[in-house]
């Protein structure tokens, strides 16, 4: 597909590759650069010299701004060429010197929802889930194969460990070192980081209902303050009588966990 430059819209210093896709009103600055593969959705809004490349497909009002290298192939050393796919959503924002690279492996992806805030210095890995909602702070870095999930938010200079999970609106504090998973609605901190309470303000902002929060609560102390195992502590949990749909959350959570949970 040819691309009409519009200077209103797109820099005439800006590269488009000829074969690049480029939706309604899309805008891009002075000296980046789109190549062949690329599609990026309507109304995206493509700062200065930023590079987009590989299989890439950005859906529709996005902002990402200067210096950002979106596509890059993987900086992991198991890869021997092929192809691998970077997909990302509506609504992102993704700030300066920002890196996401795609999967390693021939056919995988990595995958961002919508709704985003990925800020400066950010570097998301190869193969890596990012849902919707969720906020890397400055220079947050997920290694390879990281899962996190929705309303989740990782604090600036974390470094998150291959295979971790982070899991429904939990937080890590800045400067951490997650080594294992992040159990949904926890708040973690620390080197290595270790889980500190519940995301209350979070619980709060997301309108939780005062009983789930409660359970939750409960739940925390049964898993982190009660001595039990992991596994004794969750036999438990799923014992009780009355329900949460948020304790089930957690539980289900914990029971897939590969790497372990923070404790």
């Amino acid at each position: 597909m040819s691309v009409e430059i519009r200077s209103n819209l797109i820099h005439p210093t800006a590269i488009v590759h000829p074969e690049a896709e480029l939706g309604v009103d899309v805008a891009i600055g002075p000296y980046s650069v789109v190549q062949a593969h690329v599609v990026l959705g309507d109304r995206t809004i493509v700062g200065a010299r930023v590079t987009i490349e590989g299989i890439t497909t950005v859906g529709q009002e996005n902002r990402i701004f200067t210096g950002a290298v979106i596509g890059s192939i993987t900086q992991d050393k198991k890869y021997e060429g092929g192809t691998s796919y970077l997909k990302i959503g509506d609504r992102n924002t993704i700030r300066e010197f920002v890196t996401i690279n795609p999967g390693t492996e021939e056919g995988t992806e990595t995958v961002i929802g919508s709704d985003n805030l990925i800020m400066a210095y950010a570097h998301i890995a190869h193969d890596c889930i990012i849902g919707n909602h969720v906020t890397v702070a400055n220079v947050g870095t997920l290694a390879g194969h990281v899962a996190v999930e929705d309303h989740a938010i990782i604090g600036g200079l974390c470094g998150v460990h291959q295979f971790v999970r982070i899991g429904y609106l939990s937080i890590v504090g800045g400067n951490s070192k997650v080594v294992q998973d992040i159990p949904p609605y926890t708040m973690a901190d620390g080197h290595p980081a270790k889980a500190y309470g519940l995301n209350s303000v979070g619980l709060e902002r997301a309108s939780v209902s005062l009983k789930e929060r409660m359970a939750l609560k409960r739940a925390f102390k049964i898993l982190h303050r009660s001595g039990f195992s992991t596994k004794t502590a969750i036999e438990k949990l799923r014992g009780e009588r009355e329900t949460s749909e948020c304790v089930d959350r957690l539980v289900s959570f914990i029971e897939k966990s590969e790497r372990g949970i923070c404790k």
